[in-house]
């Protein structure tokens, strides 16, 4: 039975191989093999697995019950596999939240150790597959909980393969002017692009108010234009990126909090995402919002507590903390 977990206002189901396949679901034996066949596979499993079911629907809900589907382990010790399914039916590289929930599933059936690697394999051909990260089990702030490892972050269009952006300075930092962005909103006009495992491109803006809200990116009208920015073809444009690219808008609060909104590829506005949150205090640093060390990230779903390391001019490696609940 798929399980839902819930991750900072981030929700996704966690379903087994064995439990894919008992539903009539033709699932291979490996995760690579499931990647290569994904098409035949995914959009029946969301179907299956993440519908509301005879759950009553909430009025103003998604259409699916949770933000995506985590499929594994494909082992019984680790390091583990597993493979994260957007709700349209694509894979992603790497989820902060998500991950986190898988962690913690991996916790409630004794799987998990003190600390481990999971493995996410997918199908971007502008990233390397499988992306590992390090779990470790940990207590934040009296909350028990885990610290994601997710590596040293790469800035600018390069690193997310972002094409046609002009270059636009702020302070004496050069950042990107997406053009699609700025149409909508002229305060979207400074944007940095990060990878931390997936692509995102953050969107730095003056004052609070100029971030969109989530009931407003759910609006068909704008849910469209940022669709088309951010999903990869056929349900998006690819421009500025192939591929797609996780958006995200930030603003600076005082200490070392920044203000963030997410719209993600494959899925759409959300109450939070870890990887955004990643992506969002690294820009920060990098703009000069924030110095290296904690940064709180405030979504609508929660805060994130992240933590950068930096030698100089140089930022080294970026951790996420999280937590997760599974839901009744």
């Amino acid at each position: 039975m798929t399980q839902f977990y819930d991750a900072r206002g981030n929700i996704y189901g966690v379903v087994s191989p064995a439990e894919l396949r008992s539903h009539g679901i033709d699932l291979p034996l490996s995760a690579d093999q499931a990647v290569s066949t994904r098409l035949a596979w995914t959009a029946l499993a969301i179907a299956s697995e993440c519908g509301w079911g005879t759950m009553p629907r909430p009025a103003a809900a998604k259409a699916h019950r949770c933000d995506g589907l985590l499929v594994g382990p494909f082992q019984a010790a680790p390091p583990f596999d597993l493979l994260i399914v957007n709700t349209d039916g694509t894979l992603a590289e790497r989820s902060g939240n998500g991950l986190t929930i898988f962690a913690q599933a991996l916790t409630d059936q004794g799987l998990m150790a003190q600390a481990c690697d999971l493995r996410v394999h997918h199908d971007k051909s502008d990233a390397a597959s499988p992306v590992v990260t390090h779990v470790e089990a940990a207590i934040y702030e009296q909350v028990e909980g885990f610290w994601l490892a997710l590596g040293q972050p790469a800035f600018g269009p390069s690193a997310v393969g972002a094409r046609e952006v002009e270059a636009v300075s702020m302070g004496h930092r050069e950042f990107s002017h997406v053009a699609a962005l700025a149409t909508i909103d002229p305060q979207w006009a400074c944007s940095q692009f990060v990878r931390v495992g997936n692509p995102h491109c953050v969107t730095l803006v003056e004052q609070a108010s100029a971030l969109p809200e989530n009931p407003a990116m759910d609006v068909p009208v704008l849910f469209e234009r940022l669709r088309a920015i951010a999903f990869a073809p056929p349900g998006g444009s690819g421009q500025p990126c192939a591929a797609g690219v996780n958006l995200q808008w930030a603003a600076r609060a005082p200490g070392d909090r920044v203000i963030a909104r997410v719209f993600e590829r494959g899925e759409g506005a959300t109450a939070s995402s870890g990887t955004s949150a990643s992506a969002v205090a690294c820009a920060a640093w990098r703009a000069g919002w924030i110095d290296a060390g904690e940064v709180a990230v405030v979504m609508p779903g929660g805060t994130a507590p992240v933590r950068l390391h930096a030698e100089a001019e140089t930022l080294l490696s970026v951790s996420l903390f999280g937590a997760a609940h599974r839901q009744p």
